[in-house]
């Protein structure tokens, strides 16, 4: 009993000898850490190869060194933080030693950061801390989303109407890393389309009715009619997942540039059919007035329209839209700016501007014009607007021929962004 006692201490203290000089190590495992270890001979095949699209960092460590013990669970934080964003990977200069001296590596622990192409591959020279290894490649992933605005978020949704777009709108000033790497994520940057929008942007947050930040909302559909907002936790993997539900549709053969630069594209912006009042345009006036069912109502005016205009001719053609839903007709509100439309002009001659007509668009081409009065005391408001529906819809209303039945010539126009074709 006393030998066995004795030889139980013994191996007490053998174990504990042993135990410091196995966790002593730099032990990277699968199932423990998110860290990606390579050899020499798949370095091409991780890292080199990918450089065109993706951020790689590289930590050249030596399993008995003290500072690259110390590092592990730093650097373990940083893959953590970045996973599928970015490839955090390390090699062990234990047994890689001639691969670690043909790239230089004097000492370690040596974090090298790779960039995309053609940026050069560089060391790095701030704290071995998560946060700042994290920092300095998150600011190097590829940002391909697009800064939304009140003028370009129409055009955004409905250009390219096979590819879904995905908006975060968000409390912070810059788009976060997890948007950034998902906007250039290999397959997405040919199928999805992302935009930033932050809570200064008002018009923005107004139009999707966002309540809370930060939101992430899918649009898609050939009039951008499906609107989903994602429920899931806000990480990485779980918005890549919900995305790709949908990014197939969208599979295409022209990439957007780099910070949402200008992309060139067979699927032209159509912000008409997502607008509720849109502009009567050469482009826009077989989608919004001339195919298709229903009456066009058509505000004129000698220039722009007005906030105050758009959001009276809004309530109007939702309150109509209501009264006719039962009825089986049909009312398509829209505006027209003879100022630059000459011709239109000419064929509708209005009296006093704003004004309006109610025009067929079918077998016959007629339109009904709204009254000023005798002497045009009467405006183009509101009221006027009522009367004039009230009379089409009640039977009421004169309808006069559009002269040898044939639309007058559109302006020409020449498109938003350089290069664009003009409309005719």
């Amino acid at each position: 009993c006393a030998m066995a006692s004795g030889v139980r201490r013994m191996l007490l203290v053998l174990c504990a000898l042993v135990a410091p000089l196995v966790e002593g190590k730099v032990k990277i495992e699968a199932m423990r850490h998110d860290i990606q270890q390579i050899t020499t001979s798949n370095f091409d095949g991780v890292i080199s190869k990918f450089r065109d699209t993706a951020v790689s960092s590289l930590w050249f460590f030596k399993e008995d060194n003290k500072a690259d013990i110390a590092l592990l669970d730093e650097y373990n934080k940083v893959a953590g933080d970045l996973k599928g964003m970015a490839k955090v990977c390390a090699i062990s200069c234990t047994d890689w030693p001639v691969f670690c001296d043909k790239q230089g590596i004097k000492e370690t622990p040596a974090v090298w950061i790779y960039p995309i192409n053609p940026m050069p591959a560089f060391k790095f020279e701030g704290k071995m801390e998560s946060k700042a290894i994290s920092n300095k490649i998150s600011r190097l992933i590829l940002d391909m989303s697009l800064r939304l605005t009140k003028d370009n978020i129409d055009s955004f949704v409905t250009t390219d109407p096979s590819k879904p777009k995905v908006i975060l709108f968000s409390n912070k000033k810059t788009p976060p890393t997890i948007l950034k790497a998902l906007s250039s994520e290999t397959v997405f940057k040919r199928t999805v389309r992302f935009g930033f929008a932050t809570d200064e942007d008002k018009d923005i947050i107004e139009k999707f009715k966002v309540k809370k930040f930060p939101t992430v909302l899918m649009q898609r559909g050939a009039k951008a009619e499906t609107k989903e907002i994602y429920k899931g936790e806000m990480t990485f993997t779980g918005l890549k997942d919900w995305v790709n539900l949908h990014s197939e549709s969208g599979m295409g053969d022209k990439v957007a540039g780099a910070n949402g630069g200008k992309e060139e594209s067979a699927e032209e912006a159509k912000p008409w059919l997502v607008q509720d009042v849109p502009e009567l345009t050469g482009k826009s006036q077989q989608d919004i007035c001339f195919k298709g069912e229903g009456l066009c109502v058509i505000y004129l005016k000698d220039g722009a329209m007005t906030p105050a205009e758009t959001d009276m001719l809004t309530g109007l053609s939702k309150k109509f839209t209501s009264q006719l839903s039962d009825r089986g007709a049909k009312m398509k509100w829209m505006w027209i700016n003879l100022a630059l439309e000459t011709e239109y002009k000419k064929l509708f001659d209005p009296p006093v501007m704003p004004s309006a007509v109610v025009f067929n668009p079918h077998k016959r081409l007629r339109f009904a014009m709204m009254e000023h009065g005798e002497n045009n005391e009467l405006k183009g408001d509101e009221q006027s607007m009522i009367k004039l529906m009230d009379k089409v819809l009640g039977g009421d209303a004169r309808f006069k021929m559009v002269p040898g039945q044939k639309l007058p010539s559109w302006a020409m126009r020449a498109a938003s962004g350089a290069g664009s074709k003009k409309e005719l």
